[in-house]
């Protein structure tokens, strides 16, 4: 189950990167998630929390287009759903 929400947040995740009218740091901050959640040698809930305060912090950023920000919320509510 967790593989699942972690794979649905990779392709939002990928998206994001691959959107040129995201910010450069937003899209890198979404590809270093990315590789977070790929690492399967750490507990998910670790990979989960580490993920979740990345992506926190970016949400917040003044210069994220709203439809970036919408796909990252959504990868925020999916991550809080993880759990050992």
């Amino acid at each position: 189950m967790n593989q699942d929400a972690f794979d649905r947040c990779n392709q939002i995740l990928q998206h994001i990167t691959e959107d040129t009218s995201v910010p450069r740091n937003i899209r890198r901050a979404a590809e270093e998630s990315k590789n977070i959640l790929l690492k399967e040698e750490e507990e998910p809930t670790i990979r989960a929390s580490n993920v979740i305060s990345i992506l926190d912090e970016i949400s917040n950023d003044p210069n994220i287009p709203i439809h970036a920000r919408t796909l990252i919320w959504n990868v925020l509510s999916e991550l809080e759903s993880v759990h050992d």
